[in-house]
């Protein structure tokens, strides 16, 4: 984990965390949040659906962008104020996909920062992109 102060982080810079999405992922996310929908969980379903096999959670793949925030940029004491989400290709069990944030803007007196969040799988296909604001809090 990564603990820089604010005025350390540049536009421009940028940090990723990669991750291979398995069936055990995929169940607990299912358990934790209640989201049984049969596309994720449920493999005689899913062949029927437009994916044509179970997909990941579109929020589970969008999870990943958090533990980019949290752990490498900005880092600890990140507070997260706002995401924005487009799911635009679906993740399937075994796929390895990679959050990369990248500073767009700073706004020194609130100590705030917009980072473009990007998650592509190992294809390289972009599967979930937006933009976060978060707020850094040094100790």
């Amino acid at each position: 984990m990564i603990n820089r102060r604010y005025e350390e982080i540049q536009v421009g810079d940028k940090a990723t965390f990669s991750k291979t999405v398995t069936e055990a992922d995929v169940y607990g996310f299912a358990g934790i949040t209640g989201d049984f929908n049969p596309v994720h969980v449920d493999a005689e379903f899913a062949k029927n659906s437009l994916f044509k096999e179970r997909v990941a959670h579109g929020i589970l793949t969008a999870g990943f962008i958090s533990a980019v925030l949290g752990t490498q940029l900005p880092g600890i004491n990140t507070i997260y104020l706002k995401q924005e989400l487009e799911f635009t290709a679906p993740v399937k069990i075994g796929d390895t996909v990679t959050a990369e944030a990248e500073v767009l803007s700073k706004r020194d007196d609130k100590k705030l920062i917009t980072l473009k969040t990007t998650v592509t799988n190992q294809r390289g296909e972009v599967v979930v992109k937006g933009q976060a604001l978060v707020k850094k809090v040094d100790p």
